[in-house]
């Protein structure tokens, strides 16, 4: 390939900051797509449709969708996802050149040097084009069309849509219990290295591009590459979807990190998240609920924080219990959280993603849940839930009895103890424990470990109801003769 970059695996994970940018194709800020379709016959031509990047000023923020058709003898329709995922790689193969997400939520940049270089989008399509067929050598032609032209993008993205919601429904009537063999994906290593993805007929990959037939076919097609059985061993709960030879296999390919994982909990050893993930379900401890928000949405959930935020909370192959990616595909799934009370236990999501998922919600909780339109913050969320009579109003009494001061044991500390719990004012932490009005819940309990600010590792604090305020936070270093900092 005559391409003016370097071309190769050593570029994956390569991030493309603001500053270095040289365009930004589709992203959270406009529209796009990615899609990949078996044809009777491809013809092996690139094509681009609208301004390629000599044309599209510095800084711009541009739709975009890249269609990739594949012939070859053998090919069927059930691979198209398991070939689209793979475009994914194949981007980020290319120097200079971020690829995030998948489907109609891809996120890419291109850099100014990349660009200075002679990167264009010509360029890209070629090297799709030979990579489809250097991997998959049953692939024999490929048509690569790369579209900027806003107006096109608009018109393709709708019959795009069509195609993911038939692959979605292929797997409706398969479950857990009807399969010996669960599978893996760890595509995202290269950003997120201790993230495995667990796919399972109820639950679809975190990106939402790859449901569990895809993933078998990706298996057998290419058994080295990053999507791999797993036997589910036996079944050590099925409510929370714990499973020993799921548990052997991401440990494993985790190099040690995450040991156990639960399917369908977010508040106790949830999945690992990587960052291409098309939602976060994310534990509301006020209102003992979870809300649900997706990439597409720009504004601030009740508690605050968009879905940026909550992204770097439980992204990068974290296990972080009460934070959870998750696919829209999932939420459709009979198995979605249930460990958790499933949708009983979803108090808030925006408008538009709850519109996509109504069918999966009973009638009687459809207007239980509140959207952007009704609810702002936590005082207002609260407000809502009581007066729909939401599921989880019930818990409300029993979480305030549970949270008030119960001294179980005293235990004396002495006077050195004592000052050193003294001391830890200079922190600058201050703590108040608040005492909830009727009606209302509390913040979580937070627990500091025996040995903390110096205490014996017998003595164990728990702070209840608490409110941490910060005025300063100075961290220094130190080295071995104490002279600089």
């Amino acid at each position: 390939m005559d391409i003016p970059v370097s071309v190769g695996p050593m570029n994956e994970g390569e991030r493309i900051r603001k500053p270095d940018m040289y365009v930004e194709l589709a992203g959270p800020k406009s529209y796009g797509f990615e899609l990949v379709k078996v044809v009777d016959s491809a013809s092996d031509k690139v094509e681009v449709i609208g301004d390629d990047l000599d044309k599209i000023e510095e800084g711009s923020r541009v739709p975009f969708a890249v269609i990739v058709n594949v012939s070859g003898d053998g090919l069927e329709e059930d691979l198209e996802g398991v070939l689209e995922r793979r475009v994914h790689e194949f981007f980020n193969y290319i120097e200079g050149v971020m690829h995030l997400n998948q489907r109609d939520n891809i996120w890419i940049r291109i850099s100014k040097d990349a660009f200075n270089k002679g990167l264009r989008l010509k360029h890209i399509g070629e090297v799709l084009k030979e990579m489809f067929k250097g991997e998959f050598p049953f692939i024999k032609h490929v048509d690569v069309k790369i579209i900027t032209d806003p107006e096109k993008v608009k018109e393709e993205l709708e019959k795009a849509k069509e195609i993911y919601a038939e692959r979605d429904e292929r797997t409706r009537n398969i479950h857990e219990e009807d399969v010996d063999v669960f599978y893996g994906c760890i595509m995202c290593q290269s950003f997120a290295p201790t993230h495995v993805c667990v796919i399972t007929p109820d639950r679809p990959a975190l990106c939402g591009g790859i449901n569990y037939l895809d993933a078998r076919a990706a298996a057998k097609i290419d058994p080295e590459g990053p999507i791999f059985e797993i036997p589910k061993g036996e079944c050590l709960d099925d409510i929370k979807g714990i499973y020993q030879g799921v548990n052997d296999i991401v440990c494993s390919k985790s190099q040690g990190a995450i040991e156990s994982v639960a399917l369908h909990s977010a508040l106790e050893k949830p999945c690992t998240s990587c960052g291409c993930f098309e939602a976060i379900a994310f534990y509301i401890p006020e209102v003992d609920g979870f809300g649900i928000v997706h990439r597409a949405y720009k504004g601030e959930t009740p508690i605050g924080v968009p879905f940026s935020s909550l992204a770097g909370q439980c992204s990068g192959g974290q296990q972080v219990e009460g934070f959870c990616g998750i696919s829209i595909a999932y939420m459709k799934s009979p198995k979605f959280l249930q460990a958790d009370g499933g949708w009983k236990r979803i108090v808030w999501m925006p408008k538009d993603l709850k519109e996509k998922v109504i069918d999966a919600i009973s009638e009687d909780l459809r207007d239980k849940i509140a959207t952007e339109e009704e609810v702002s913050n936590i005082d207002e969320l609260q407000k809502f839930l009581k007066e729909r009579n939401h599921p989880v109003v019930e818990n409300w009494s029993s979480i305030s009895e549970e949270s008030e001061v119960e001294v179980e044991e005293s235990v004396e500390l002495d006077e050195s103890v004592e000052s050193k719990v003294e001391g830890s004012k200079e922190i600058g932490v201050e703590y108040v424990t608040p005492v909830p009005s009727e009606g209302e819940i509390t913040v979580p309990t937070i627990s500091l470990p025996g040995g903390f600010m110096g205490l014996p590792p017998n003595v164990k604090i728990v702070l209840k109801n608490v409110i941490i305020q910060v005025e300063e936070l100075v961290i220094m270093r130190e080295n071995e003769d104490k002279k600089s900092k």
